[in-house]
Protein backbone atom coordinates (compact mmCIF):
# COMPACT_ATOMS: atom_id res chain seq x y z
CA UNK A 1 0.00 0.00 0.00
CA UNK A 2 1.43 3.37 -0.95
CA UNK A 3 2.13 6.11 1.57
CA UNK A 4 -0.59 8.48 0.18
CA UNK A 5 -3.19 5.70 0.52
CA UNK A 6 -2.07 4.97 4.07
CA UNK A 7 -2.29 8.68 4.94
CA UNK A 8 -5.77 8.82 3.42
CA UNK A 9 -6.90 5.85 5.53
CA UNK A 10 -5.42 7.41 8.69
CA UNK A 11 -7.34 10.64 7.98
CA UNK A 12 -10.51 8.63 7.34
CA UNK A 13 -10.09 6.92 10.72
CA UNK A 14 -9.50 10.26 12.42
CA UNK A 15 -12.70 11.66 10.91
CA UNK A 16 -14.75 8.53 11.59
CA UNK A 17 -13.72 8.28 15.23
CA UNK A 18 -13.80 12.02 15.96
CA UNK A 19 -15.79 12.62 19.14
CA UNK A 20 -15.80 8.91 20.06
CA UNK A 21 -14.49 8.52 23.61
CA UNK A 22 -14.75 4.77 24.04
CA UNK A 23 -15.62 1.45 22.53
CA UNK A 24 -15.08 -2.26 22.62
CA UNK A 25 -12.35 -3.90 20.58
CA UNK A 26 -13.21 -7.32 19.15
CA UNK A 27 -11.74 -9.93 16.84
CA UNK A 28 -14.18 -10.97 14.11
CA UNK A 29 -12.03 -13.71 12.56
CA UNK A 30 -13.93 -16.90 12.00
CA UNK A 31 -17.39 -15.39 12.31
CA UNK A 32 -19.68 -16.60 9.54
CA UNK A 33 -20.88 -13.91 7.17
CA UNK A 34 -24.54 -14.44 8.09
CA UNK A 35 -23.74 -14.06 11.79
CA UNK A 36 -21.63 -10.98 11.02
CA UNK A 37 -24.46 -9.40 9.01
CA UNK A 38 -27.01 -10.19 11.72
CA UNK A 39 -24.72 -8.76 14.41
CA UNK A 40 -24.17 -5.56 12.46
CA UNK A 41 -27.90 -5.16 11.76
CA UNK A 42 -28.85 -5.70 15.42
CA UNK A 43 -26.22 -3.24 16.60
CA UNK A 44 -27.22 -0.64 14.01
CA UNK A 45 -30.79 -0.70 15.37
CA UNK A 46 -29.32 0.29 18.74
CA UNK A 47 -27.15 3.12 17.35
CA UNK A 48 -23.94 1.07 17.54
CA UNK A 49 -21.43 0.71 14.73
CA UNK A 50 -18.64 -1.77 13.92
CA UNK A 51 -15.56 -0.65 12.00
CA UNK A 52 -12.87 -3.12 11.03
CA UNK A 53 -9.51 -1.36 11.19
CA UNK A 54 -6.00 -1.95 9.99
CA UNK A 55 -4.10 -1.93 13.27
CA UNK A 56 -1.00 -0.01 12.24
CA UNK A 57 -3.05 2.75 10.61
CA UNK A 58 -5.62 2.88 13.42
CA UNK A 59 -2.82 3.22 15.96
CA UNK A 60 -1.53 6.26 14.08
CA UNK A 61 -5.02 7.74 13.93
CA UNK A 62 -5.73 7.09 17.63
CA UNK A 63 -2.30 8.30 18.83
CA UNK A 64 -2.66 11.28 21.15
CA UNK A 65 -6.47 11.02 21.14
CA UNK A 66 -9.05 9.61 23.50
CA UNK A 67 -8.95 6.18 21.85
CA UNK A 68 -5.15 5.84 22.24
CA UNK A 69 -5.46 3.28 25.09
CA UNK A 70 -7.00 0.85 22.57
CA UNK A 71 -3.68 0.74 20.70
CA UNK A 72 -2.15 -1.66 23.24
CA UNK A 73 -4.98 -4.14 22.67
CA UNK A 74 -4.73 -4.23 18.87
CA UNK A 75 -3.21 -7.54 17.86
CA UNK A 76 -4.36 -9.29 14.72
CA UNK A 77 -7.52 -8.37 12.84
CA UNK A 78 -9.47 -5.91 14.97
CA UNK A 79 -12.83 -4.22 14.86
CA UNK A 80 -13.88 -1.26 16.98
CA UNK A 81 -17.49 -1.36 18.18
CA UNK A 82 -18.70 2.03 19.36
CA UNK A 83 -21.88 4.05 20.04
CA UNK A 84 -22.88 6.61 17.42
CA UNK A 85 -25.54 8.50 19.36
CA UNK A 86 -26.22 9.93 22.81
CA UNK A 87 -28.78 7.15 23.41
CA UNK A 88 -26.09 4.47 23.38
CA UNK A 89 -22.97 4.15 25.51
CA UNK A 90 -19.97 1.86 25.80
CA UNK A 91 -21.90 -0.02 28.49
CA UNK A 92 -24.73 -0.58 25.99
CA UNK A 93 -22.16 -1.78 23.44
CA UNK A 94 -20.72 -4.24 25.98
CA UNK A 95 -24.20 -5.52 26.88
CA UNK A 96 -25.09 -6.13 23.26
CA UNK A 97 -21.78 -7.85 22.49
CA UNK A 98 -21.99 -10.09 25.55
CA UNK A 99 -25.45 -11.18 24.41
CA UNK A 100 -24.20 -11.70 20.84
CA UNK A 101 -21.23 -13.76 22.09
CA UNK A 102 -23.67 -16.28 23.55
CA UNK A 103 -24.86 -17.05 20.00
CA UNK A 104 -21.63 -16.36 18.09
CA UNK A 105 -18.98 -18.57 19.63
CA UNK A 106 -16.12 -17.14 17.52
CA UNK A 107 -16.66 -13.58 18.77
CA UNK A 108 -13.55 -12.71 20.76
CA UNK A 109 -13.12 -9.67 23.01
CA UNK A 110 -9.84 -7.77 23.01
CA UNK A 111 -10.72 -5.07 25.50
CA UNK A 112 -12.73 -1.90 26.02
CA UNK A 113 -12.34 1.75 26.84
CA UNK A 114 -14.89 3.72 28.88
CA UNK A 115 -14.08 7.35 29.60
CA UNK A 116 -10.34 6.68 29.88
CA UNK A 117 -10.69 3.46 31.89
CA UNK A 118 -9.30 0.39 30.12
CA UNK A 119 -11.03 -2.98 30.51
CA UNK A 120 -9.30 -6.23 29.58
CA UNK A 121 -10.92 -9.01 27.55
CA UNK A 122 -12.06 -10.79 30.72
CA UNK A 123 -13.67 -7.62 32.12
CA UNK A 124 -16.15 -6.96 29.29
CA UNK A 125 -18.91 -8.92 31.02
CA UNK A 126 -18.38 -6.88 34.20
CA UNK A 127 -18.51 -3.69 32.11
CA UNK A 128 -21.84 -4.83 30.64
CA UNK A 129 -23.30 -4.86 34.16
CA UNK A 130 -22.40 -1.21 34.85
CA UNK A 131 -25.33 1.19 34.81
CA UNK A 132 -25.69 3.38 31.73
CA UNK A 133 -25.57 7.14 32.18
CA UNK A 134 -29.37 7.38 32.38
CA UNK A 135 -29.57 4.49 34.85
CA UNK A 136 -26.85 6.03 37.03
CA UNK A 137 -28.63 9.40 37.03
CA UNK A 138 -31.89 7.72 38.05
CA UNK A 139 -30.08 5.96 40.91
CA UNK A 140 -28.60 9.25 42.14
CA UNK A 141 -32.01 10.94 42.04
CA UNK A 142 -33.53 8.04 43.99
CA UNK A 143 -30.74 8.24 46.58
CA UNK A 144 -31.30 11.98 46.94
CA UNK A 145 -35.07 11.62 47.29
CA UNK A 146 -35.08 8.77 49.83
CA UNK A 147 -34.16 10.89 52.91
CA UNK A 148 -36.84 13.44 52.00
CA UNK A 149 -39.43 10.68 51.64
CA UNK A 150 -38.43 9.27 55.03
CA UNK A 151 -38.61 12.72 56.61
CA UNK A 152 -42.09 13.36 55.21
CA UNK A 153 -43.23 9.95 56.43
CA UNK A 154 -41.89 10.65 59.93
CA UNK A 155 -43.46 14.12 60.02
CA UNK A 156 -46.90 13.03 58.82
CA UNK A 157 -47.03 9.68 60.69
CA UNK A 158 -48.09 11.05 64.12
CA UNK A 159 -50.61 13.38 62.49
CA UNK A 160 -52.20 10.45 60.66
CA UNK A 161 -52.48 8.51 63.95
CA UNK A 162 -54.17 11.45 65.71
CA UNK A 163 -56.52 11.91 62.76
CA UNK A 164 -57.53 8.24 62.88
CA UNK A 165 -58.21 8.46 66.65
CA UNK A 166 -60.36 11.58 66.16
CA UNK A 167 -62.23 9.84 63.33
CA UNK A 168 -62.90 6.79 65.56
CA UNK A 169 -64.18 9.06 68.37
CA UNK A 170 -66.42 10.93 65.90
CA UNK A 171 -67.90 7.69 64.57
CA UNK A 172 -68.63 6.43 68.07
CA UNK A 173 -70.34 9.69 69.01
CA UNK A 174 -72.39 9.66 65.80
CA UNK A 175 -73.53 6.11 66.56
CA UNK A 176 -74.55 7.14 70.04
CA UNK A 177 -71.90 5.12 71.78
CA UNK A 178 -70.40 6.27 75.01
CA UNK A 179 -66.73 7.11 75.16
CA UNK A 180 -65.05 5.91 78.29
CA UNK A 181 -61.95 7.36 79.78
CA UNK A 182 -58.94 5.06 79.57
CA UNK A 183 -57.53 4.14 82.91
Amino acid sequence: MSKPIKNLIVETYKNRFEGITGGVLIDVRGIKSNDNNELRANLAKKQIKITIVKNSLAKKAFQGGELAPLNDMMDGPSAVVYPISEDASVVTVARELVEAAKKIKDLEFRGALLEGVVFGPNEIEALSKYPTKDEAQAQVVQILLTPAQNLIGAATGPGKKIASIIKAVQEKLENGEEIKKAS
